[in-house]
């Protein structure tokens, strides 16, 4: 007699886990001496392809604690692109920041991590995202390599340089609000999204995308020192709008820095805006229309004109034809004092330790340093304050990521630089009831707050949609939010924008 072994049932297919996160308590301070507790949750959410495991966005999430109140929720990210969100999070947003000295200078090592009055979590929940290859955030690894008789299907395979594309990485944000939602039930509380720099430029792109392709309607959208259109970035010799929006920001930093020659030294920056403006939208963007065309004692006087607003040489500005580039324009204000302004906030300094080299080859006083300022600060709070165990490095600003960037949308090579603009317009006209606030500061070079200003009286919104649209500029540079005065001024208006 023989016995047949039954058959076995086919084992079950793991399914992926997830880093294990971590979640405490921790107790806020507000400006008036009020305490509150908040929970806290940092974690990872798990993006699919094709129902199969593809990346693990990290993210951090405040809440108030003991509260049965449908509170607004906040999606906060960075830019770069490479950039983790930790600038906004503990520079100005969150309930713990890193402290800088009053006008955003930096303070000396060790890092210092204090309670933050200024933070939302009074008005708004908070989740600070870090998109693919920022932070702790990663693809997933396949457990095995396939060999030549197995090979992958490539709709299902996944590589990390394929989040690395502007609408691959549109997709995966809204793929980890739409999942987010979800996992905390929060479909019916109003939804914010935040972005700064890079980030500014998905804001208005994910207002769009949110609404339209995923059913995540939107209460307000925040671009802080957004770059809305490429086209913008870059400037050169046959373009009149970089320069012209540049200008306005490097002549406020000539008056800040007493080198103006057409304003006192601590005039009001908004006694200045009118007549930079003026002058840079007129005389100064016909003289780079023209260009050798114009009238040569015309042109004379507009250059001139021009070195004044600056507090350059005439002949430095003459030379360029009006067209200073910032980053010249740093290096050339306080030459005579070895001093090269940084690009990101034309108000702070360092010392140009090669002046008698053609090119800039030393650090620039607003990214130099500031990375152990954010690095520090972020490790510590994840892992000693909040707990959060892992061997990973995080991302703070990953410039392999930014290298890697590229447009994946189906385009004709003749077609123009990528913008945002159009989205945003769309997406007020999808949802009248969306409020919109574009932010600056005043002195950031790589962002000038004009682009904007210029972008917003070029959308053709009716007056009801324009009443909605708020653009507001503070003292300071690509982040602002470290000016103690600028952070509180921006939470201030930004309460009483969520109402």
């Amino acid at each position: 007699m023989t016995s047949e072994t039954p058959p076995q049932p086919a084992p079950e297919k793991k399914e992926h886990q997830a880093p294990k996160g971590a979640a405490g308590k921790t107790a806020w301070t507000n400006d008036r001496g009020e305490t509150a507790d908040i929970e806290v949750i940092s974690d990872w959410i798990v993006l699919r392809k094709k129902e199969n495991p593809a990346a693990e966005i990290f993210y951090t999430y405040y809440r108030l604690a003991e509260t049965e109140k449908k509170r607004p929720i906040s999606f906060v990210f960075n830019g770069g692109p490479g950039a983790s969100s930790a600038y906004l999070h503990i520079g100005g947003l969150g309930p713990r920041r890193v402290l800088f000295k009053p006008d955003g200078n930096l303070e000396p090592p060790p890092i210092q991590m204090v309670n933050n009055p200024e933070s939302w979590i009074g008005f708004t929940d908070l989740i600070f995202v870090d998109p693919v290859g920022t932070g702790f955030s990663r693809i997933v690894e396949p457990e095995k390599k396939p060999d030549e008789k197995d090979k992958p299907d490539p709709a299902k395979t996944v590589e990390e340089k394929e989040f690395f594309a502007l609408n691959r990485d549109l997709e995966s944000l809204a793929e980890f609000i739409e999942r987010f939602l979800s996992k905390y039930k929060l479909w019916d509380v109003p939804v914010a999204i935040i972005g700064e720099s890079y980030g500014g430029f998905r804001t208005a792109k994910l207002a769009r995308r949110l609404q339209e392709t995923h059913g995540v309607g939107l209460s307000t959208a925040i671009a802080i020192s957004p770059a809305l259109e490429w086209s913008l970035l870059n400037e050169n010799d046959y373009d009149v709008l970089r320069s012209m929006d540049a200008f306005c920001t490097m002549a406020l930093a000539a008056a800040f820095h007493g080198r103006s020659r057409v304003f006192e030294k601590g005039a009001p920056i908004e006694a200045q805006r009118p007549a930079i403006e003026s002058f840079a939208t007129r005389e100064l963007a016909h003289s780079f229309l023209v260009g050798t065309a114009h009238d040569p004692e015309e042109q004379r006087r507009v250059f001139s004109r021009a070195a004044d607003f600056l507090g350059l040489p005439d002949d430095l500005v003459r030379l360029a034809h009006g067209r200073v580039p910032f980053w010249r324009f740093a290096r050339e204000l306080l030459r005579s004092e070895r001093k090269i302004l940084g690009v990101y906030d034309a108000t702070i300094t360092g010392v140009d330790p090669f002046p008698d080299r053609e090119n800039h080859e030393g650090p620039d006083p607003t990214f130099a340093g500031i990375d152990r300022i954010f690095a520090s600060g972020v490790n510590h709070l994840l892992r000693a304050e909040i707990g959060v165990e892992s061997e990973r490095r995080y991302e703070l600003l990953n410039l392999a990521v930014n290298r890697a960037w590229k447009r994946d949308e189906q385009r004709h090579a003749l077609e123009g630089p990528a913008g945002a603009t159009d989205d945003l317009r769309f997406a007020m006209s999808m949802n009248p009831n969306m409020k919109v606030l574009i932010v600056h500061g005043y002195y950031d070079m790589v962002t000038p707050y004009f682009s904007s200003e210029r972008l917003v009286e070029q959308m053709k919104l009716l007056p009801e949609q324009r009443a909605k649209l708020f653009i507001r500029h503070f003292g300071g540079g690509h982040m602002f939010y470290t000016w103690d005065e600028s952070r509180r001024a921006f939470r201030d208006w930004a309460r009483s924008f969520y109402g």
